[in-house]
């Protein structure tokens, strides 16, 4: 069935942080009304209950990456991406901490005690979340120099690179390409020109790939990628592809097309986008059951469509 009062008014239904972001990305509402109910997501909600799992020392789950999906690392990334507010205070001072503590004598961030190279992936994070946040720091621009040294001739980024690893990962890169989008929002102006060199190379990358493809077979790498799931945690897949792209304001590309082709096609008869899967492992809550309509997936399918100007159902 379709929703008699629409898909906009469905959205609007859901939790504080759905509403914020789609007055921000699909209503352009007056900035009052964003910074309202941004306000707002501290104190209801998803938004508070991640907050409330916050522990005296700052950390959630038993540290900064255990367990996986609880720990303060994800956790922090889960606050990103609903849009809590940029000056919480309790948020700020744990990446502090983060950065202050976790930084390794090859420049990156390594929570691990027995490998000896800093993560792509979990960089790229670090920065996506630290810098969202406003913290800048020398340990920043570290993160940044380390990013940048190990970008790989292909023009993006393994975490498996000190394996001898010379292919790029879809996954890494695409973590890498988030963190880089979010320090230059900050307009610090650190090695601006190299960044937006190395982010136009990362893209490439994944455009090369057709966002999901192998560029030498054209056969779908892994069907995971083409499943819609939320949070992403460090997995790739088409729809958080293409939302980066429409973060980082890139012009449509013809291969997107394929991509995009298979995001219509998981559009249901009502107009909205299920939850196709989640990754597995402990979380501090589900905010939406697999198999049933997802917000989230709906919310970010529909701004992709609106930013590519893609015809789609009525709101």
């Amino acid at each position: 069935m379709i929703y008699k009062d629409g898909i906009i008014k469905w959205l609007l239904l859901g939790d504080v942080s759905i509403k914020y972001q789609v007055h921000r990305d699909l209503l352009k509402s007056d900035l009052k009304i964003q910074e309202s109910l941004q306000k707002r997501i501290e104190k209801e909600g998803w938004g508070r209950e991640f907050l409330s799992k916050q522990k005296k020392d700052g950390h959630w789950g038993n540290g900064f990456y255990d367990p996986k999906w609880t720990s303060t690392h994800y956790t922090l990334l889960d606050l990103k991406n609903l849009g809590l507010p940029r000056d919480n205070k309790n948020v700020r001072k744990i990446i502090e901490i983060l950065l202050k503590t976790k930084i390794y004598k090859d420049g990156g961030i390594n929570y691990a005690k027995t490998i000896k190279f800093s993560d792509i992936c979990i960089n790229g994070m670090v920065l996506n979340f630290s810098t969202y946040f406003n913290i800048i720091t020398k340990e920043t621009y570290s993160i940044i120099d380390y990013l940048l040294l190990h970008q790989m001739s292909d023009g993006g980024w393994n975490c498996n690179w000190y394996l001898g690893d010379k292919h790029s990962s879809l996954h890494s890169t695409l973590s890498v390409l988030e963190g880089l989008l979010e320090f230059r929002k900050t307009k610090d102006g650190y090695k601006e020109k190299e960044i937006v060199a190395s982010e136009e190379a990362g893209r490439e990358f994944l455009l090369q790939h057709q966002l999901f493809k192998s560029h030498r077979t054209n056969e779908i790498i892994d069907k995971k990628m083409t499943m819609l799931s939320f949070p992403s945690r460090w997995r790739y897949d088409i729809l958080r592809a293409l939302d980066y792209f429409r973060d980082a304001k890139v012009s449509y590309d013809k291969r997107m097309e394929s991509a995009i082709e298979i995001l219509l096609k998981k559009r249901r008869k009502d107009g909205l986008w299920n939850l196709q899967m989640k990754h597995p492992g402990k979380v501090h809550f589900d905010m939406e059951k697999v198999g049933e309509p997802s917000r989230w997936n709906t919310l970010r399918a529909l701004r992709v469509l609106k930013f590519y100007n893609i015809e789609s159902k009525e709101f």
